[in-house]
């Protein structure tokens, strides 16, 4: 086995390698009846949300990251025949399609396309309209009952968030059981890409989590702090029991470097949806938080022992808590649009606290948060402004956005 190609053991290391999704027509999918079930508050603009998001991608690439996209991975990952039939029957049968007349004409409807056609159908969904219709063969009743639904198979328009679906973490992945069905379909994506992609399929990656657990857990929620401390949010989308799973599996798997997981319980609501949506490292000493989750928010350590795991509850300060555990004298919390009860929730709700680091003390930041990126910039951050009038709408951040495979150590 070749070594793993994948390396994160900070949140700030220099990004040399990450994995991006341009918004595709999945986003043009959306309406507004399907809207909550698929985990939007708006539908966004696509052609300026694409435009928005080569800016963020340019930003990258002009400061020495390789990108890498999901779509293309896919693609190259299903090359051969056998794979993406494969890929495609568990597609359908996670995709749930009640029918089965509807399910086998998907299948020769996926099939006949060239493999980057195929998986970018199977991102945006299939609408009726582009079913044969003349080919229709009512099998069942579940077939003739579904015919008024415009949509055969529902779009991923959470796509371009790739930080949830799998997480690096040291040199292996959490390849990640989601909180709802609408988006566990995305981690199949991973699922191929790490088993048939030539640059993953002959290395040694582990798995610290499978997407075939029943409890959930997402990589907004996981933070890697140090090669030896990752922080992890018990939030509205990973559960407790996953947390403890995850820490199980690196304390004891050889291949982890991992001796401590910080769980952060914090406010299960909307706009607290991940940890990384309240809280992200930005420089070595300092840290981006929401002030709204600093007073009900719980911190447990967890430590390996001869048993498995011991668990104790922090009782210091965050401060105290993180400075300790990155072996610090002390560290600073920035707060989102500096606590003002009117600006910070509203640069919250998009994303004032999720930043990407680029390198230690560089960051990436939506220019619509402008209250929170002039204190951050007072604290001698640099910050790289990108546009984000549409790609907001999906309420994630910069650091929602990418998924580090790369970075330097720090």
């Amino acid at each position: 086995m070749k070594p793993s190609p994948l390396k994160v053991t900070s949140e700030i290391g220099r990004l040399r390698s990450v994995l991006l999704h341009r918004p595709g027509k999945e986003v043009e999918n959306l309406t507004p009846d399907l809207m909550a079930r698929l985990l939007f508050d708006d539908i966004p603009y696509l052609k300026i949300a694409q435009e928005e998001h080569d800016a963020f991608a340019k930003v990258l690439k002009d400061n020495g990251a390789e990108v890498l996209y999901l779509e293309d991975l896919a693609a190259e990952a299903l090359e051969d025949k056998a794979v993406r039939e494969s890929f495609i029957d568990e597609y359908l049968k996670e995709a749930k399609i009640p029918g089965d007349g509807t399910r086998e004409m998907l299948r020769e409807f996926f099939l006949s396309m060239d493999v980057k056609a195929m998986v970018a159908q199977t991102m945006a969904g299939v609408r009726r309209t582009e079913l044969p219709r003349e080919e229709l063969k009512f099998l069942s009743l579940a077939d003739r009952l579904d015919t008024d639904n415009p949509l055969v198979v529902d779009p991923m328009p959470n796509l371009y968030f790739t930080r949830d679906p799998f997480a690096t973490i040291g040199t292996g992945i959490t390849l990640n059981h989601m909180r709802t069905e609408t988006r566990n379909r995305e981690t199949l994506y991973a699922k191929y890409i790490f088993q048939h992609h030539p640059r993953f399929k002959d290395c040694d990656v582990p798995f610290w989590y499978d997407r075939t657990e029943t409890t959930s857990i997402e990589g907004g929620d996981e933070l890697v702090l140090s090669p030896s401390v990752l922080a992890i949010g018990i939030s509205e989308r990973t559960d407790a029991a996953s947390v403890e799973k995850l820490a199980r599996k690196l304390f004891s798997d050889e291949r982890s470097t991992y001796k401590q997981v910080l769980a952060f319980n914090i406010p299960k609501k909307r706009a607290f949806m991940h940890l990384d949506t309240v809280f992200t490292m930005v420089d070595r000493d300092k840290f981006t938080i929401h002030p709204e989750i600093e007073g009900p928010l719980q911190v447990f350590s967890i430590t390996p022992n001869s048993s498995g795991i011991h668990i104790e509850e922090e009782r210091s300060t965050l401060e105290t808590i993180l400075a300790k555990a990155l072996g610090l004298d002390k560290v600073t919390l920035i707060r989102c649009a500096g606590g003002d009860p009117i600006d910070a929730p509203r640069e919250q709700w998009n994303d004032g606290s999720n930043t990407l680091a680029i390198a230690p003390g560089k960051v990436v930041v939506y220019s619509r948060n402008y209250v929170t990126n002039q204190i951050l910039q007072d604290h001698g951050i640099v910050t790289h402004i990108v546009p984000s009038s549409e790609l907001s709408r999906g309420r994630g951040g910069p650091r929602c956005m990418s998924m580090p495979l790369v970075r330097e150590d720090i």
